[in-house]
């Protein structure tokens, strides 16, 4: 018979302490660049893709180069996509961080949420994090592949 995890694991904590780590650099990053990109919102519409590194305690080690997502709609800060993957396609929405470099994106049906950081204008870089039974952490950095047309 199994014991009933209670509480919180070192390895759960470590993450969470990772991720509010990751929060408060952002802030940072904000105060401190202020607008680099200027005023503009930067456009994210396209296809992007490239190389996705991830490690797991249920994958170990995985990486592979045909990591695409596909931004199909933005809305000033806010956006909207698609990616597919092994299960099937996943669609999620995000938002630009007023810094106009970083970005938050979710998934409905998932457990995890993307943290990412515009790169210039036609590259991100994108690091997933879930915590909990299926932790994993991993980080794509993708190029935009298809031309992006105004949100």
């Amino acid at each position: 018979m199994h014991k009933q995890q209670v509480g919180f694991s070192l390895s759960q904590i470590l993450l969470w302490v990772l991720v509010i780590i990751n929060s408060v650099g952002l802030v940072c990053v904000y105060y401190v660049n202020n607008k680099p990109f200027g005023s503009d919102i930067p456009n994210l519409l396209g296809t992007w893709s490239g190389k996705n590194v991830i490690i797991s305690d249920a994958k170990g080690y995985k990486e592979w180069d045909n990591k695409t997502i596909k931004i199909i709609e933005q809305k000033d800060r806010r956006f909207r996509g698609t990616f597919t993957y092994a299960d099937g396609t996943k669609n999620f929405f995000g938002v630009i961080y007023p810094d106009n470099i970083s970005f938050t994106w979710v998934s409905t049906n998932s457990h995890g949420f993307v943290h990412g950081r515009i790169l210039d204008e036609n590259t991100i870089g994108s690091c997933y994090v879930e915590t909990w039974q299926q932790g994993t952490v991993g980080c794509a950095t993708l190029e935009r592949s298809y031309p992006n047309t105004k949100p």
